[in-house]
């Protein structure tokens, strides 16, 4: 999609836990919270009334539940909320992936995005240009299955040449393409065919270059892309009330406990794990890389390790700081989800421009065919 928002808008997501990770004090897995479908499906719909545009469905191997299936059918239980499907390229053949996609956008009336994953297989490790040279053919081939009567491709990972009427999406005739990584090969994949480029937070000025490079690269394949950081919330009335909820978060800490839970994660051995890593290291002595960005949450997740805490009136500031350099796209979680969700719809959610970026795309341009 050759297009980009210019406008001080953004669109506001939720994080739905699907592998066991929804607590009240990191590093304990909390037996009450664990990923079932009427949990997850509780939190999608405290996610929907709190007028959060989408809600991320993370993809894991070790524990939890499936996104692409949770999605389809949680779906029927919501009312405006799209779901954010996680899903690691290559693990579904590309036309099964297709003919899944067509069906979740019947169940959902179009109300999905995908979030691109390269992440290794489960009990496999792949180097980076396996991984992302996969992910770039899959994705190739589900967009020639949504823009094109016929899907022609001859690649590395996959020979296809078939009728793409069964890839055929007819709520959004071209689904958004969430994806995200750091390293070079990443970067490039998500220049040619992602719609938003997702981080994770770093210092402003270490993003900013980071959209300004991505951003270049995108130029170069004839498109312009959107931004999106996922980021943690601690959001109370107070600056202080806030930050005496994040020590309470820490406040039963075992850092060998937790260190043994990050390890478990997919992609704890990540370059991107590896950058949260070092910002921590540098954070001050109450955490913080910079003012309101916390990253003690990173000691016990290895993706997105750090969270805003302030007062409604702080983050909403933030957010907008984020939008000036270029972001568009916001998928924020607390813990414990639930009650988090609802003082984010609170004390923050009404100071925002929000918007769904696919239905902002479809009524600002028509889709057009990807430049490759």
């Amino acid at each position: 999609m050759n297009i980009k928002t210019t406008e001080q808008v953004a669109e506001i997501s939720w994080f739905c836990d699907m592998s066991d990770g929804d607590t009240a004090y990191l590093g304990e897995r909390d037996k009450t919270r664990a990923s079932t479908f009427e949990h997850c499906l509780n939190i999608l719909q405290t996610a929907d009334k709190n007028n959060f545009k989408a809600a991320l469905l993370p993809t894991a191997y070790d524990t939890g539940m499936d996104p692409l299936s949770f999605a389809t059918a949680a779906q029927a239980f919501t009312q405006n909320i799209s779901t954010i499907v996680a899903l690691r390229m290559g693990e579904i053949y590309p036309t099964t992936l297709a003919r899944m996609l067509s069906t979740l956008d019947e169940t959902s009336k179009g109300r999905f995005i995908i979030n691109a994953i390269s992440s290794d297989y489960p009990g496999r490790k792949d180097s980076p240009q396996m991984r992302y040279g996969r992910s770039a053919e899959i994705l190739d081939i589900l967009i020639q299955g949504w823009e094109k009567n016929e899907i022609n491709f001859d690649g590395k990972y996959y020979q296809l040449h078939l009728d793409a009427a069964p890839a055929k999406t007819k709520f959004n005739k071209r689904p958004l393409i969430h994806f995200g990584g750091i390293s070079k090969e990443a970067k490039e994949v998500a220049a040619k065919y992602a719609d938003v480029y997702l981080m994770w937070p770093e210092t402003k000025e270490m993003m900013r270059k980071t959209i300004e490079e991505v951003s270049e690269l995108a130029y170069k394949n004839g498109r312009k892309i959107d931004f999106g950081l996922r980021i943690h919330m601690v959001v109370r009335e107070t600056e202080n009330e806030a930050k005496a909820y994040a020590q309470k978060l820490v406040s039963k800490l075992n850092e060998q406990e937790a260190f043994n839970i990050r390890a478990k994660h997919q992609d704890a051995a990540s370059y991107g794990v590896f950058r949260q890593d070092e910002l921590r290291k540098q954070a001050n002595s109450e955490g913080y890389i910079e003012p309101l960005v916390w990253s003690a949450v990173g000691k016990v997740f290895s993706g997105c390790g750090s969270a805003l805490v302030g007062s409604g009136e702080q983050i909403a500031s933030k957010l907008h700081e984020y939008m000036d350099i270029g972001f568009r796209a916001f998928i924020h979680s607390g813990f414990p989800l639930i009650e988090e969700a609802d003082y984010f719809g609170k004390l923050v959610m009404p100071k925002m421009n929000v918007v769904s970026l696919q239905e902002h795309y479809n009524k600002t341009v028509l889709h057009s065919a990807m430049a490759r």
